[in-house]
């Protein structure tokens, strides 16, 4: 126990008023609570105690701004896209713009959960200019994710983060399919 810090009662604590424990460990002794009050209780807050690391942090923060890059590159090329086949590959990039954003979202949660400070900035937008274009653009920006997605997969593991293990696993689903769909639309 003395590994984790000092020991302080109810008494001398500074308790937080807001959800601040999130990031605290409390050892709570049932039998001396105060009615009306905290628990009298031994504990330690590890204040400032990253729950990840920055590496992994770091890792979280450039998905999240890849997710914020493809979105808006998915929806503006949907919007842009012109040729025979726009109106159906348009609803392709529509549906998976959206999906970006909602990763995008998962991302953020998970990293403001783990104490990490959020990006508001995309990496570099790229339409292109012609379907062809757009797609090969499109495709590699999903390569480069399913890389990166491997990275913070493994990363995770081994600090024992199951929780944003498991996340980008199933993001990572997500972007192969992503993948497929734009090399199968190049073949066409």
């Amino acid at each position: 126990q003395q590994q984790y810090g000092q020991f302080l009662t109810a008494e001398t604590a500074p308790l937080p008023i807001d959800n601040s424990f999130t990031r605290a460990t409390m050892w709570v002794n049932k039998s001396s609570a105060l009615p009306g009050r905290f628990p009298a209780c031994n504990f330690t807050l590890l204040e400032d105690a990253a729950m990840a690391s920055k590496k992994l942090q770091d890792m979280l923060n450039e998905a999240i701004a890849r997710e914020l890059q493809v979105s808006i590159q998915y929806m503006w090329q949907h919007v842009t896209v012109v040729g025979i086949n726009a109106e159906s590959v348009g609803g392709v990039l529509k549906k998976i713009g959206i999906v970006e954003m909602k990763h995008a979202e998962q991302i953020a949660e998970r990293l403001d959960y783990l104490g990490g400070k959020l990006t508001t900035k995309p990496t570099p937008i790229d339409i292109g200019e012609t379907l062809t274009q757009m797609l090969q653009i499109d495709k590699k920006a999903e390569e480069d994710a399913i890389a990166l997605y491997k990275e913070i997969i493994a990363l995770a593991a081994k600090e024992g983060d199951i929780v944003t293990r498991k996340l980008f696993e199933e993001i990572l689903s997500a972007e192969e399919d992503h993948h497929n769909e734009f090399s199968t639309l190049l073949e066409k």
